[in-house]
């Protein structure tokens, strides 16, 4: 099997995002938007924190594989690349997780 990256995955959302939204789900989401975007991100992040706990592999695997799906989708409406949110997770490497979290800013 070959390796399926990120970026190839974000390229075939780019152009499904183009077609008409009655041929492509993809389409779709994009044409309803954020908000409907992201709650359907949210059911899936859900599912897949179910699949999780209840120690289920097989349906981990395709729950997480619609959450990453769903979180593209909504990145791409919301402007923000695969590679901006690359570059964040390259920059938070450079430091402990723990140093990361405490030096964000307090609410």
């Amino acid at each position: 099997m070959t390796d399926f990256t990120l970026e190839q995955l974000d390229a075939y959302l780019a152009e499904r995002a183009k077609a008409s939204p009655a041929d492509s789900y993809t389409a779709k989401l994009v044409h309803k938007g954020q908000a409907y975007a992201a709650k359907k991100l949210g059911e899936e992040a859900v599912e897949t924190v179910i699949a999780a706990v209840e120690k289920d592999r097989r349906a981990l695997t395709l729950e997480a594989a619609d959450l990453v799906y769903h979180l593209l989708v909504v990145l791409r409406i919301g402007g923000v690349s695969v590679q901006d949110v690359m570059g964040e997770l390259q920059r938070r490497t450079a430091q402990s997780g723990l140093a990361e979290k405490a030096a964000r800013p307090k609410d």
